[in-house]
């Protein structure tokens, strides 16, 4: 079955068209274009006219993509900045217009499900010479980093606790790292109180110091990573399954944090659409890992563009 699964979050807007069958998908297409959909919603409260507009024109060549390939069945998702918008229903008739289905506005716990499924279920194969399952080790923490809202969710082979949080990497430079470059010590501690106190809500909802593996999702983790890995460009698959230290992360973090804007767009693995945001990605993973003291973080390139995929094949 050919599918095409549209993930519109906060900073970027992705497609996954793929073919789905004995527990496999197979990449036809795989697209993502930062449109900063999100702009301003945090300090507004509505979607700016000129990101709906630049939401619309990616979603376009989106549709001429789905059509191309022949996928059967579409299903576009919408996360954290659409749920806060007073003005979604824009949103809403835009992209039923374009793709003749309507956008679903999910919950974050609905959010977070996709993810986990997204992120987990290539994770653990079977040893060809044993049928014994390898990788790493469940219970899973899986955390996707999005630009509005960040995602939590425990489990092993299904999600059993999730809670999703308004700290993302679009939302925390919008309200904290505006000014400044690089950013000074009392921007960068303001950011840290918001995330240690959304980390205090998460402990207390979800058993978090029970998983024994950190699955690292979305752009701020796998941009991380590549710098981690030294890569010379952005490289998916050198990326996916691959294991940072925590001390990797402490340092790539601590990088990122003395870079100028300037520097930071020197970056191979950089994509320019996350030069300003990047900061604020690496700070929430950073702070996750020493919070929970995890040793690495296992770094997916699936996460809930590939779990909606899966909702669609059933």
């Amino acid at each position: 079955m050919r599918v095409a699964a549209v993930d519109c979050g906060t900073n970027s807007v992705r497609l996954l068209i793929a073919d789905a069958g004995d527990d496999v998908l197979d990449d036809v297409e795989r697209r993502m274009e930062i449109v900063r959909l999100g702009q301003g919603v945090d300090r507004t409260g509505r979607l700016a006219p000129d990101a709906l507009e630049r939401t619309f024109k990616a979603m376009r060549a989106y549709r001429e993509l789905i059509d191309r390939h022949g996928a059967t069945a579409t299903r576009v998702v919408a996360t954290s900045a659409t749920r806060d918008a007073a003005n979604r229903q824009e949103f809403v008739a835009g992209v039923r217009g374009i793709f003749g289905v309507e956008p679903e506005v999910v919950t974050g716990d609905e959010e977070a499900e996709l993810s986990f499924t997204g992120a987990t279920r290539g994770l653990v194969r079977l040893s060809p010479e044993t049928e014994v399952p390898q990788g790493p080790l469940p219970p899973y923490l899986v955390v996707d980093i999005g630009g509005g809202s960040t995602e939590f969710v425990v489990g092993s082979e299904h999600a059993e606790a999730a809670l999703s949080v308004d700290i993302g990497c679009v939302r925390l430079t919008e309200r904290h790292l505006r000014d400044g470059d690089p950013p000074a010590a009392p921007a960068l501690e303001a950011v840290v109180a918001d995330i240690e106190a959304a980390l205090d809500r998460v402990e207390s909802a979800v058993p978090v110091r029970r998983a024994h593996t950190l699955v690292g999702l979305a752009g701020s983790v796998t941009t991380v990573a590549g710098m981690a890995l030294d890569l010379p460009a952005y490289d998916p698959a050198r990326i996916h399954h691959s294991r940072i230290s925590a001390e990797q992360v402490h340092d790539v973090t601590r990088r990122l944090l003395a870079m100028t804007h300037g520097d930071r767009a020197a970056v191979p693995v950089m994509h320019p659409g996350r030069v300003d945001v990047i900061g604020a990605g690496a700070l929430i993973l950073d702070r996750i890992v020493r919070r929970f003291a995890f040793p690495q973080v296992v770094v997916s390139e699936h996460d809930i563009l590939d779990g909606i995929a899966w909702s669609i094949a059933g």
